[in-house]
């Protein structure tokens, strides 16, 4: 039987270990790159994603020399040349040079934060130095965030967008940071105007995390950002829609009605189910009904009541469409796949609930019996 896509042997390997010790091999004629392939490849394939980069990190500081003022040199020397500057989004650069910034945590945490925060700028230009900034905005919280006032300004937008997805309150894979949540936001001001989407996706997801703590702080910055008029409207628009998806998914009312949708419009909908039974492996299919007033914006979405193992009922939003009703009012259908054997979620028969809901409220809603799999 073939076996599934592993993204940890798509991500380090011996051809990408082989590549990365011939980078440190041209940068130091001393550097034993079969030895330093032999010893991470003796490991490598028993170890998850996040252990394959700490054991990198590691072999790497078992052949660089001990101090970090010596390493550095043959460090960016064996840098290749940094990420193509003419693209201007999704370049995350390739996973194997991870284990640099490691490297770097590990040599220059302690005794040479300048010289660390400076090599993660560089290595960022290769790939994204997000997770290993983090250790220094905790040990080293207002020296990392007066490096990062510069970063702002680079001519590098990989640089830029690190001043803004490094100090994420809820990145990814980062470990947490002791920032408050409004000390990135003078940052953040710099970088709305950004000419960049990938370092615009950056500041909205930033925002979107905020939202879950505090929504009110985000929608009174992107309300600053509006008055001070320093981005093309379309993309503040875009970082608007996307900064808020976590509260719209919530019918939260101020970033609704920011986004020019009405929560107490007037409108009636009717919800039904196109197609009966509902069977795991198949796909739960209805339509709906929208009446109002004609040319009303709406945001619909859909949101389901899964039941889960041990009689638990867990719920997930999902869009469905933004629009406006039409005269005679807006039909909407929808096939939402109900896939069996999902490793990441796993379905579980019994009463299921769809509600819709638009403008954020909850306009209709049914029930229906999800069956075992059709044999």
């Amino acid at each position: 039987m073939a076996s599934g896509f592993s993204l940890k042997d798509q991500l380090f390997n011996l051809e990408k270990t082989r590549y990365l010790a011939g980078l440190f091999a041209a940068a130091d004629p001393g550097f034993e790159a079969d030895r330093f392939v032999s010893e991470v490849m003796a490991d490598l394939p028993d170890l998850e994603l996040k252990q394959r980069i700490a054991l990198i990190a590691d072999v790497l500081a078992r052949h660089l020399p001990e101090d970090l003022e010596a390493a550095a040199p043959v460090l960016r020397r064996a840098l290749p040349p940094p990420l193509d500057p003419s693209l201007s989004d999704d370049d995350f650069g390739d996973f194997i040079f991870a284990p640099l910034g490691e490297f770097v945590v590990l040599r220059g945490l302690d005794q040479a934060p300048e010289l660390s925060l400076q090599l993660l700028r560089d290595i960022t230009q290769r790939f994204s130095m997000e997770w290993a900034i983090r250790p220094f905005l905790t040990r080293w919280t207002d020296l990392t965030l007066a490096e990062m006032q510069h970063w702002a300004t680079s001519d590098n937008y990989h640089v830029r967008r690190l001043v803004s997805e490094g100090t994420r309150p809820r990145l990814p894979w980062g470990q947490s940071v002791p920032l408050s949540l409004a000390q990135p936001l003078p940052l953040l001001d710099q970088l709305h105007a950004d000419p960049t989407r990938y370092v615009t996706r950056s500041v909205a997801n930033h925002l979107n995390d905020i939202s879950k703590k505090e929504p009110e702080l985000v929608l009174d910055r992107l309300r600053s950002w509006q008055a001070a008029d320093r981005q093309r409207p379309e993309e503040l628009a875009w970082i608007t829609a996307h900064a808020l998806r976590g509260l719209v998914k919530e019918g939260h009312t101020g970033a609704m009605q920011m986004l020019g949708y009405d929560p107490e419009a007037a409108v009636k909908a009717t919800l039904a189910l196109a197609k009966e039974p509902v069977h795991i492996g198949g796909a739960l299919q209805f339509d709906c009904h929208l009446d109002g007033a004609p040319g009303a914006p709406v945001l619909v979405d859909y949101r389901l009541h899964f039941q889960r193992p041990g009689g638990k009922v867990s719920a997930k939003v999902f869009k469905l469409k933004q629009t406006a009703i039409s005269d005679g009012g807006t039909r909407l259908s929808k096939r939402h796949p109900l896939k069996a054997g999902a490793s990441t979620f796993t379905l579980v028969p019994g009463p299921h609930r769809l509600e819709l809901l638009v403008n954020g409220r909850v306009r209709d809603d049914l029930t229906f019996d999800l069956l075992e799999p059709m044999s």
